[in-house]
């Protein structure tokens, strides 16, 4: 079964990606580093220079500097699209685990063509005073045009 455990934290499991994706889509790092624990770990292991960041303030630099490659977003007259949806979310007490796939279109800086990317984050979470968090997140490309 790919939703299983109490409902109200399965919905505040999904507002945290919902919030995650708010704050891509608005470049909000702030907001973006509030989905995170202290102690977690993201992990990009098919982009070049972002394989592992251990850390929510590692994690966060290194999103910050990511978001440098999306060149409409400096000057956010063409923002990047990006909408997550959980595939699954399967809650166990104070520990989750979810998937989410996501879809991205941006212009690419260099060639100023439009790049549509699907991917898959495989999470997990842990209520951390009375919130949930991501522990760890590991994306897996899907396909790219």
């Amino acid at each position: 079964m790919p939703f299983t455990g109490p409902l109200e934290d399965r919905i505040e499991i999904r507002e945290l990606i919902e919030a995650y994706a708010d704050a891509v889509m608005v470049r909000d790092a702030d907001a973006w580093g509030a989905v995170w624990a202290e102690d977690a770990y993201w992990s990009l292991p098919e982009v070049p220079g972002h394989e592992e960041f251990v850390g929510r303030k590692a994690i966060v630099d290194g999103w910050v500097a990511s978001m440098t490659q999306y060149a409409s977003m400096t000057d956010y007259s063409e923002p990047m699209i990006y909408i997550a949806t959980p595939g699954a979310i399967e809650v166990d007490g104070d520990e989750a685990s979810s998937r989410v796939y996501t879809s991205e279109i941006y212009k690419d800086p260099d060639s100023g063509r439009e790049i549509r990317v699907r991917g898959r984050y495989d999470d997990e979470l842990r209520r951390i005073d009375g919130r949930w968090l991501f522990t760890r997140r590991i994306y897996k490309i899907l396909h790219v045009s």
